[in-house]
């Protein structure tokens, strides 16, 4: 059994290279690399966000957050706003030329990840995603188990 489960791991590492190559290559036609496409991505779809909260949705460092906000900021594609009703938060937030830019790019994104998924019919991605559910949450279930 654990030889299967040490190709499992080995093959979900593997894919995940795979799929993560593939995107970063496509995310470098824009001018991006994944982490500000991640950011701008989330900002597209959910809104202004606290810059504190991002890097849980994302899951990358406070620190990189700041300095991919930066990056964003730089390129005109999001900016910072002040809480009204709290000094400590600061909000990150897609400018308008970061809104056209996703209305442009976003589509072509979806392509892409469609196509990588292509291979599995839409039973077999369903059945994909409830998979790698189940074996996300047991592992990190077990950083909470104690020995």
């Amino acid at each position: 059994m654990s030889e299967v489960a040490l190709k499992s791991l080995t093959v979900l590492l593997h894919s995940s290279q795979s799929i993560e190559e593939v995107l970063r290559k496509d995310m470098q036609k824009y001018g991006l690399n994944m982490t500000e496409f991640a950011v701008l991505e989330l900002l597209y779809h959910k809104g202004d966000q606290p810059i504190q909260k991002i890097g849980e949705k994302i899951l990358i460092t406070s620190g990189s957050i700041t300095y991919v906000v930066d990056k964003l900021e730089k390129k005109g594609f999001a900016q910072r706003l002040a809480c009204p009703s709290d000094r400590r938060v600061t909000f990150a937030s897609i400018t308008e030329k970061g809104q056209t830019f996703m209305d442009d790019i976003f589509p072509q994104h979806e392509k892409k990840v469609a196509e990588i998924f292509s291979v599995l019919d839409d039973t077999q991605q369903q059945q994909f995603i409830e998979m790698a559910k189940l074996v996300g949450l047991h592992a990190k279930n077990s950083l909470h188990v104690k020995a």
